[in-house]
């Protein structure tokens, strides 16, 4: 039966006829839609959703077509998402598609495992291999799915294989694993998969001979895809007249970008932090007094809007989130040092008291770790912290736990590998190097290697499974200087400057938004780049 409507279905009948046979539907779809037509909701379950979807499709009914997607959107999983990308063929629903395809897209390297992806048409599997927003950290991986994917049968999908491997970004793996590709027996009985190799092979030793960090992006095969998840940098030029600077950290192509934002008002000292697709700008110093304010930055539609204010001035404060609420911790309220705590709802654009800290700290550092907001260091005005403590949202306290090693001001503090980093800082006569981890395991600190650059006020964030810290002040200046921290290695390597040195950088990631190309540098227009 073909799309039509309920108007349709009966405008041009006969003024006699008291029965319509519809084929392909239900008693039970049609006492749905028949409900939903007198009382404007529906209940939509794993059960019936796909049918309903089908049968409201069919006769355009919109508003239960727009439940079903809703429905499938949230539950959407790594098992799932090819199945309704997929029946986005036939029903329509062009937002759901995309959130799918996207799903898998950001997803791969649980998607390559399921059974859907097995069923995908070698048509399906080239679209999406060739995509640049393609989120995997090893290119090699790509290859493992794709020879999973013809060992379903091989007798069918041996002839898609070169054309799969042409999309592999096949330059950016190792020497050594193109070798190992180029003599597996898989390779060298299909003429045009060896040619593929040869060529990635070619393009990875003229890449060598330049530089062993040089790609060309102009040839598909050294192309690099877009990051999973970006860094914004946050702060602002040294100098009388405040300037607010905001860049981007990608670290697929190791290159800042500057997105700052027009709408912005110009604030020293704040804090950053990154929820449910927005940049919120908290507290900070306009360059009279300290404020209140709170600004969240649409990522998806590049807007900027002022919300609720806390009931505390803070700058210099710490910031997390937790349970879908923002936490502001501490700081400076222009006269002293604060103790007190709050938190944001999103929901009720409204900020409440939490229970205040055991110290006064500006300067500090926090993050989240086991369900527990971790504040470490700072100082009170008169002292230098190495005391820590943690707040549990459930019993709204704040508890001690062991103290650093060294006394810490201005240090950043980021959870990463289920330990709490502690990195530089001012130790209340110089700018420190040195690195301490927690373990709540063992509920002691252990020193890490030290950074590469001193950093006081800098900004940091884990991306790709490494730490990485930017910018802040050397005891000497402002820095612009970057580097991230591979615990696989335990050693910290020199990642590309900032173009621009600010002070008391603040830093979110922003992981996994589906727009990411915008703030980044267009893949199309690199010529040459360095990668890490």
């Amino acid at each position: 039966m073909t799309t039509l409507t309920f108007r349709a279905l009966f405008m041009h009948a006969v003024p006699e006829r008291k029965v319509f046979e519809i084929s392909n539907l239900s008693a039970e779809m049609m006492q749905l839609i028949i409900n939903f037509a007198y009382t404007g909701s529906v209940s939509v379950t794993e059960d019936n959703v796909q049918q309903l979807f089908e049968a409201a499709d069919q006769f355009l009914v919109t508003g239960i077509v727009q439940a079903c997607c809703s429905f499938l959107e949230k539950n959407l999983t790594s098992e799932n998402c090819i199945g309704i990308w997929q029946f986005t063929n036939f029903c329509f629903g062009p937002e759901l598609r995309e959130t799918a395809f996207y799903y898998i897209l950001h997803n791969f390297n649980e998607v390559m495992y399921t059974q859907e992806f097995l069923q995908l048409s070698g048509e399906e599997l080239q679209y999406i291999l060739d995509r640049d927003d393609l989120n995997v950290v090893k290119e090699k991986s790509v290859c493992e799915a794709i020879l999973r994917w013809i060992d379903v049968n091989p007798e069918e999908r041996n002839k898609y294989f070169a054309g799969l491997l042409s999309k592999v970004r096949l330059a950016l793996t190792s020497l050594r694993y193109i070798r190992t590709l180029m003599s597996s027996s898989a390779v060298r009985r299909d003429v045009e998969c060896a040619k593929v190799v040869r060529h990635a092979r070619k393009i990875k030793l003229q890449m060598g001979k330049e530089s062993p960090t040089l790609l060309f992006c102009s040839n598909h095969m050294g192309r690099p895809r877009l990051p999973s998840a970006i860094l914004f940098a946050c702060g602002s030029l040294p100098g009388r007249n405040l300037a607010n600077v905001t860049e981007v950290y990608d670290m697929r192509i190791n290159s800042w970008t500057n997105v700052t934002i027009p709408q912005e008002t110009p604030f020293c000292y704040h804090s950053t932090v990154f929820y449910n697709g927005f940049i919120y700008w908290v507290g900070g110093f306009n360059g009279e007094k300290s404020n209140n304010s709170v600004y969240r930055f649409d990522v998806k539609n590049h807007t900027f809007l002022e919300v609720g204010p806390m009931h505390h001035c803070r700058c210099f404060l710490s910031a997390a989130v937790l349970d879908g609420y923002i936490y502001a911790i501490g700081g400076r309220d222009g006269t002293e040092r604060l103790k007190t705590a709050e938190r944001y709802s999103p929901k009720t654009n409204q900020w409440s008291f939490i229970a205040s800290m055991h110290d006064r700290r500006s300067d500090a550092g926090c993050a989240v770790l086991h369900n527990r907001i971790y504040i470490c260091g700072g100082s009170d005005g008169h002292q230098f912290h190495r005391h820590c403590e943690y707040y549990c949202p459930d019993m709204n306290l704040w508890t001690w736990f062991t103290s650093m090693n060294l006394r810490r001001s201005g240090l950043s503090i980021v959870a990463y590998e289920d330990q709490i980093f502690a990195v530089g800082g001012f130790s209340g006569s110089v700018c420190i190097r040195s690195v301490e981890a927690y373990n709540p395991h063992d509920d002691a600190w252990h020193e890490k290697p030290d950074t590469l650059f001193p950093h006081s006020g800098s900004g940091i964030g884990v991306i790709d499974n490494k730490i990485i810290v930017v910018g802040g002040f050397n005891g000497t200046e402002t820095s612009n200087k970057a580097e991230y921290y591979d615990l696989n290695t335990h050693r910290w390597h020199e990642a590309c400057q900032m173009k621009n040195s600010c002070t008391v950088l603040s830093c979110c990631v922003v992981p996994g938004i589906p727009n990411i190309a915008e703030y980044t540098i267009s893949r199309d227009t690199l010529p040459l780049l360095k990668v890490l």
